[in-house]
This record gives C-alpha cells, structure tokens and sequence, in this order.
C-alpha cells in the first residue's frame, strides 16, 4: 500500500474473499496465518445472519481456515450491536436463525409475538408464510422494520436461494415500510466492526470480492479498499462503477505479502 499511515487493521469479506462453496480459497490460509503471526487486528465481516461466529468459526475450520469465534463479525452482530444503541432492553419479533436470536439475547433483547418494537428479519432457511403474515401485521401495527441486509439471493449447490432483501421487498410490498439494512453496503457495518477492534479508519483496509457491498460501504467508512477477483465481481465490471477501490488483485493470496 502507498498511503503515508501503515495498515494497523484489515477487515476482510468471507464468501469469494477467503472461501468459496465451504472450499478454501488458496492463499486464504497463508493470509490468516500472516495476520496472526503479524498481530495485526482483523475481523472476517460476512453478511451471513443464519450462523454464530462459534458456528462460522467451525465452518471455516472444516474448510481448513483457523479463524476464532471473536474475530468474527456478522451483520446478526451488527443489527444486534445498532438496535441497543437505539433502545436498550427492546422487544422484537424475529424471522431468522440461532445467529440473530443469539447476538439479540446477548445485548438484552426479549424475542415476543406481543407488540414488539420491531420486526427483525434475518436470513433463514425457513421461511414461513404465518410468520412473514405476522410480521407484516406487526408492521402494520406501528413495529419499527430492521433487516440484516439488502442481499436478495444466497448461492447453494442447487442454485440461487431467496435471501433477506427478497423477503423484505415482499414484506415492503405489503406494508408500504422500508427496512432500515444494517449489513452491507451500508457503512454502519464497517464502523461497528472498527469501533469493536478499537481501530481507525485512515489505518484500515477492506478486503472484498463485490464492487457494490464490500468495496462501496469500505469506502463511505473511509477505508482503503481492496477487490479480489475470486468472487462476485469480474475484471470488466470495475470500470462500470462511478467509485473505484484501491487495489484491485487476482486473490487474497497477493496480498499475504502486504500484510
């Protein structure tokens, strides 16, 4: 990197960053154990609401990637982290799995069916028509409407799956309301994760592989950002965005020597 401040702290995307389909990317394990040797401050970021970073910790070991449960930050955590800054000790009616409802109960919030302060939608597997319905009524009903994020599809072996921002656009249809996201692209993501490695952004870099959530909310957080080519976004799509990162690399194994 050629800014004048070192980097101090790297955030990096998991999905086309580091894995992909649960098999590690090469280059990912050689940039962790870098980062650890270094000790460097890092925190793998996902979108991903469905896991505990316990769980995704797992995960990421069966793929051959040694990450611990606190260096992990999801955008569950994130939701979680905002909604007690907004109300402390909140009620909230939750469509989602064990890693929304946990980060949830761990800042104090009370999962009800009776009117809840708001609706909290996640990513899940599961989703029922009953409860996308009783979410809707609470809407309705004045509940406030917080999504974990925009990300409308999930990749899986069989192909694409509906993923939070397509449930919220069906909820959105009904009640007229518009989810505030959390995650990714907006860069309140990026700031909670820096505010919980006590870091600063002009020492930071973002690692992502999609133009439109990982580099666009690194750069509105002040970050450097930097593309890796293993995921989402291809070469000839960079040019078609108004906003450029700083490094664009072939994968996260060109930058284990920047580190």
């Amino acid at each position: 990197m050629t800014e004048s401040k070192p980097v101090e702290t790297w955030l990096t995307d998991m999905d086309g960053v580091l894995v992909h389909e649960e098999h590690a990317i090469p280059g990912a394990a050689e940039f962790l154990a870098k980062l650890q040797s270094s000790g460097k401050r890092f925190l793998v970021l996902t979108n991903n609401s469905i896991y505990t970073p316990r769980d995704l910790s797992a995960r990421l070991l069966a793929s051959g990637l040694e990450v611990p449960e606190e260096s992990i930050w999801t955008s569950a955590l994130a939701t979680a982290k905002f909604l007690d800054s907004q109300r402390t000790g909140g009620t909230a009616y939750v469509l989602g799995e064990a890693g929304l409802t946990t980060a949830l109960h761990e800042v104090g919030y009370v999962m009800t069916a009776r009117e809840p302060d708001y609706v909290v939608l996640g990513e899940t597997r599961t989703y029922s028509f009953e409860a996308i319905t009783q979410a809707i009524r609470f809407i309705e009903n004045g509940a406030r409407f917080i999504a974990t994020n925009p990300d409308p599809s999930g990749p899986s072996p069989a192909g694409s799956l509906p993923a939070t921002g397509a449930v919220a656009a069906l909820i959105t249809k009904a009640t007229n309301v518009e989810p505030y996201f959390v995650g990714k692209p907006n860069p309140l993501m990026m700031r909670s994760a820096l505010n919980r490695l006590e870091a600063h952004s002009e020492t930071t870099v973002m690692i992502g592989d999609r133009m439109d959530t990982d580099i666009v909310s690194g750069m509105e957080a002040g970050l450097r950002t930097m593309l890796v080519l293993t995921g989402s976004t291809r070469p000839y799509q960079v040019d078609r965005f108004p906003y450029r990162p700083s490094r664009v690399v072939d994968s996260i194994a060109d930058i284990v020597d920047l580190i």
